[in-house]
């Protein structure tokens, strides 16, 4: 391609918006459409500042960074690669965190319930001594999770050593190795024995028949982390049926199922699940006290 069409961000924006839309991209990991990938991108790749796009909009640039920034594009666009992937960063909320192909994208609609402390289940955080979160993949909530809870110790569980590998790199950046402890393990297996206040979990919940329909911005990532068998609640039943002999007496189960309620109701609707409300509605994640785990 020409270089000499482009001088500025906005001309680059232009294009990038354009090459997005007709390429009929999946915007499924971070960004909501074409326009603000796109910006994202570019951004980046300038290492300009992701929150002023304004300001740099009509600089010129030079024309190594231009196509730098092409490349970039046309990496998206052609190979359909997830943007966090190109950039080896994704952000939940105001964290952000390493990632690459050895892990999925993080993203969870847990996240959003962290900083409010589940409100209105955990009444004192101070209290909250022991967390485990199981499919802790790169171990974005993992380490949300030690930060919103100060005085907890954070057990990480992933069956995959590589993923353990980009959740260690996380850990390290926000320096919480003393409290935050990774274990390679089959969900419970290599959990030590003892209690925990809170059991959190995003596991592959994705039923069979969505997965054979996954856009192609899906298959880049690990398919052990999407694929949850036939009705997406494989592993979901393992982890329902382990958590009560893990949790305090007032501990709490939170689990993150996507789209797949229907599945889960069908499944532990007889337990009495509670959706917990968050920014895509009430049937993302559900949540099971100890109690109720004992039936």
């Amino acid at each position: 391609m020409n270089t000499t069409l482009f001088t500025t961000p906005r001309d680059l924006l232009r294009y990038a918006t354009t090459r997005f839309n007709a390429a009929k991209l999946f915007f499924g990991h971070g960004s909501a459409e074409a326009f603000d990938e796109a910006a994202y991108l570019i951004l980046h790749t300038l290492k300009l500042p992701l929150d002023k796009l304004e300001p740099f909009l009509d600089a010129r640039l030079l024309p190594e960074e231009i196509a730098q920034v092409l490349a970039v594009i046309e990496r998206r666009a052609s190979d359909r690669i997830p943007a966090a992937y190109i950039t080896n960063e994704a952000w939940l909320g105001t964290y952000n965190f390493y990632v690459d192909e050895r892990t999925i994208v993080p993203r969870s609609f847990i996240a959003e319930l962290i900083p409010h402390y589940f409100a209105p289940w955990v009444n004192e955080p101070e209290n909250v001594a022991n967390v485990l979160e199981l499919c802790t993949g790169s171990g974005c909530l993992a380490i949300m999770m030690a930060d919103a809870f100060p005085d907890a110790k954070v057990d990480a569980v992933d069956i995959s050593a590589d993923a353990l590998e980009v959740a260690r790199r996380n850990v390290e950046t926000y320096k919480l190795e003393v409290r935050l402890t990774l274990i390679q393990s089959d969900l419970y297996q290599n959990v030590p024995a003892k209690k925990y206040d809170l059991i959190i979990t995003n596991p592959p919940y994705v039923n069979s028949g969505s997965m054979s329909r996954l856009p192609q911005e899906y298959l880049h990532e690990p398919q052990i982390a999407l694929d949850g068998g036939a009705d997406g609640m494989d592993l979901v039943r393992k982890i329902v049926a382990g958590a009560a002999e893990r949790l305090t007496d007032d501990g709490l189960l939170i689990v993150e199922i996507g789209n797949e309620k229907e599945f889960a109701e069908a499944a532990f609707g007889h337990l009495g699940l509670t959706w917990l409300t968050t920014s895509q509605g009430d049937d993302m994640v559900f949540l099971l006290t100890a109690d109720q785990l004992k039936i």
